[in-house]
């Protein structure tokens, strides 16, 4: 009897960017090459700082030379390379370079990468994932000058000329940019995060990447075949025979599924008797539009602001807001843009604000109430907020709101920066709907009088749940706890959506729940308006509306009312799409 070993090893990770992929690997590593140290005379001081000038020319030519090599069509990318532009010019990185030289007489080399290294440890340092993640944008930036002033050549990932799975402890932005899809068909990383610029961009050249898998490099053989599973975030490594068959099977039906759904892409959201929703995307970041529009999205459902509000050093002034929100509302048309106000505290916490004293962070000074605390900083983006509204059709939306008295003070703080913007004869939209999320059971059990005051609702269902089941969503141990499809989910949804309706305004929904094409059912049957979810989920959401009538939906969600349990919901939920689809292949 023979034994047969298998070296097959399984590694999890964050699911950046769907789909499957199987192919050998292409190890990629970094340079590595050291940064010389070593003393200048101060007559060479002068020298030093123009040579590093140079070198930032240099390196902002080669920038404008892969915008060229890339073409027009190319927005997601060109984006990214115009924020690296304004990095390699950043005038406090570069007085802090100029003041340098002299107190040090040391090399240019040497003292880039030290002021870099500062500038990493406290992104990193911050606690916040976002902000952790823009490090690796001023490493490629800096990277970049390190290469101009040494004069060495970058290894370019545009020259892989067969297709292959690329591993890698990490991945420079503008490296990605240079990937060609056709031959790096998945990507696996060591570091990198949802937000990160590698993640988007590989989300908007539809590379399956799994990322922040922390050890993936180690022990990796050239052309081992890796299994990239970019929707569950798992990368299997020399899988077994029967691995390999289930995830052939898988990418097949993925294929087929694609070619379906891309069909769907200029129908509405509508069901088979002609009840239809509207399916909007939620953003991070403005480089995500690309996907936005390439999904045929009727609009930005959820914008969050918290981005702008990562630097370090300084919060955002109003005309970096400003020009922020009128990016995307442009790049959208006539199409509405829900942008949600500052929405820190809990989780996601500003660097340059003093959190020391939250016992319970996602209880405490978060949201709406951190803004009407720090009116300024809510006042300031505001303004940025009204005066983009000329620029397209804004929507303006609070967060976390749990009683009237929030609403009432935000609002009031909203209509005197208006008042004040129009005695200065400041373009504004003359009808700007503004709305609220509902993301208490406090909002929920007066949401008819919340909708007295609002123009619409967006149920935030992540936190809904949090609250409502009292499971902190971040916490491992009890994460079997955090249960979607729990009934009294579904009760507080209704009255939500019932209150609203009676009152007159639309009711639409921004969380997770949102994209499962299962929970999608129950909610148009519950009469929502809107339902908002990252671009890639719209596809299979609208195919499960188009495949049922209002009646079945209806019939469904009578059903699952009366369950008592997550469990019982989820089971019979899941049975009854497996069989609806089974009957129409």
């Amino acid at each position: 009897m023979s034994v047969i070993f298998t070296r097959m090893r399984e590694f999890k990770g964050i699911p950046a960017s769907p789909g499957i992929a199987i192919h050998h690997a292409f190890a990629h590593y970094a340079d590595s090459v050291p940064v010389p140290r070593y003393s200048v005379p101060e007559s060479e001081v002068e020298n030093e700082w123009h040579r590093y000038q140079s070198a930032v020319e240099r390196a902002a030519s080669e920038i404008r030379g892969i915008k060229e090599t890339l073409g027009p069509s190319h927005s997601d990318q060109h984006l990214l390379l115009d924020a690296q532009l304004l990095m390699l010019h950043d005038p406090e990185m570069n007085e802090q370079i100029k003041k340098t030289l002299p107190e040090t007489l040391l090399n240019v080399e040497w003292i880039l990468s030290e002021y870099i290294e500062r500038m990493v440890n406290i992104l990193e340092a911050s606690g916040d994932e976002y902000l952790a993640e823009r490090s690796l944008d001023i490493l490629d930036v800096s990277r970049r000058i390190t290469n101009q002033l040494l004069y060495r050549e970058r290894l370019s990932l545009a020259l892989i000329d067969k297709e292959v799975v690329l591993v890698s402890p990490n991945l420079m932005p503008s490296e990605t940019i240079m990937l060609d899809p056709e031959k790096v068909r998945g990507i696996a990383l060591d570091a990198g995060g949802r937000t990160s610029h590698t993640a988007i961009l590989a989300r908007s050249l539809g590379i399956p990447a799994v990322l922040g898998l922390r050890n993936i490099c180690r022990g990796i053989k050239p052309d081992e075949l890796i299994i990239i599973d970019g929707n569950r975030g798992i990368v299997t490594v020399d899988p077994d025979e029967e691995t390999l068959l289930r995830y052939r099977r898988k990418l097949k039906e993925l294929e087929k599924r694609e070619t379906q759904l891309s069909g769907l892409r200029n129908l509405p959201a509508e069901t088979t008797d002609g009840r239809r929703i509207s399916l909007m995307a939620n953003i991070e970041i403005p480089e995500e539009i690309e996907s936005v529009i390439t999904s045929n999205a009727q609009g930005v459902g959820l914008f969050r602001s918290e981005f702008l509000f990562m630097n370090p050093r300084e919060l955002p002034d109003e005309d970096r807001q400003y020009r922020a929100y009128v990016q995307v509302l442009e790049a959208m048309g006539d199409k509405p843009v829900t942008i949600r106000t500052l929405d820190v505290g809990g989780d996601k916490l500003l660097p340059s604000m003093d959190w020391s004293d939250e016992k319970n962070p996602l209880l405490g000074w978060r949201a709406i109430r951190f803004c009407l605390e720090e009116e300024e900083i809510f006042r300031t983006q505001l303004r940025a907020m009204l005066r983009a509204s000329a620029h397209g059709n804004l929507r303006i939306m609070f967060p976390l709101i749990s009683n009237a008295g929030e609403l009432d003070a935000a609002l009031g703080i909203l209509e005197e920066e208006r008042r004040d913007l129009a005695a200065c004869g400041t373009p504004m939209a003359e009808n700007l709907p503004i709305g609220i999320m509902i993301e208490v059971p406090s909002a929920v059990l007066i949401s008819d009088i919340l909708a007295l005051k609002a123009d619409f609702f967006s149920i935030g269902t992540n936190d809904l749940i949090q609250y409502t089941m009292a499971v902190d969503r971040g916490n491992e141990k009890i994460a079997p706890l955090y249960q979607p499809y729990h009934p009294a989910l579904w009760r507080l949804i209704k009255m939500t959506v019932d209150n609203g309706k009676d009152a007159g305004i639309a009711v639409g929904l921004c969380g997770e729940v949102a994209s499962d094409p299962a929970s999608a059912v129950l909610l148009m049957a519950l009469g929502l308006d809107e339902l908002s979810m990252g671009a890639f989920s719209i596809p299979p959401v609208k195919r499960i509306i188009r495949s049922v009538s209002a009646g079945e939906a209806s019939a469904v969600l009578e059903k699952v009312m009366t369950m008592a349990t997550s469990e019982e919901v989820e089971s019979y939920l899941h049975g009854w799409l497996g069989e609806k689809f089974d009957d129409q292949e």
